[in-house]
């Protein structure tokens, strides 16, 4: 995974007030924080910072006040109507650190002929990655699997360097048998009397 530069500025305003001011100037205010350090308040380019959080566990290398940190998502806060990010959060990370990331789970393949459904008991698997090497994403086959079929945390292929940060015997996806609907029994009458 490539680093995404962005351009940051320490800020000293806290509160509402001033983080609508910032959101008015299209910037998302932030904190940067972990090893032990004291959190750095942020405001980071509202447009650039949107379009790398388009990937998941964007690596970013933010330079504020002559220096450069590399920091990965923790959590996102956005408007729940339009959506555009209110506030970030950020974990400060080192070259060859270990960190717990969770990666989304693809599928490729088709199931077994009958209807069979589908379900991904976990959309993303928590893993353990070098901070500057996360893969976007991890695909699984489910070629031919039939219904009562599960796919484990154990089963799914892992990119070198990468470690499950779950139980082996955790359930990823899994195979469900395709339901017929039962008749309905409006035109049926009760018996009691």
């Amino acid at each position: 995974m490539s680093e995404v530069k962005l351009t940051a500025e320490t800020r000293s305003e806290f509160g509402k007030g001033a983080a609508r001011r910032i959101r008015r100037e299209s910037k998302v205010p932030g904190v940067l924080y972990g090893h032990g350090t004291d959190p750095v308040h942020l405001t980071l380019p509202g447009h650039d910072l949107m379009m790398a959080l388009k990937t998941s566990n964007a690596l970013l290398a933010l330079e504020f006040e002559g220096k450069t940190e590399l920091a990965i998502p923790k959590a996102v806060q956005r408007d729940p109507l339009k959506g555009f990010i209110e506030h970030v959060d950020l974990l400060l990370v080192n070259r060859g650190e270990q960190v717990n990331v969770e990666i989304p789970v693809h599928t490729e393949g088709e199931l077994a002929p009958g209807g069979n459904l589908l379900e991904h008991v976990l959309n993303a698997l928590p893993v353990e990655a070098e901070a500057t090497h996360i893969p976007e994403s991890l695909t699984v086959s489910v070629e031919g699997l039939e219904a009562g079929a599960s796919v484990l945390a154990k089963d799914v292929p892992l990119p070198e360097g990468v470690s499950l940060a779950v139980d082996e015997d955790a359930v990823v996806l899994q195979v469900l048998a395709a339901q017929a609907e039962e008749p309905s029994a409006e035109g049926e009458e009760s018996a009691e009397a």
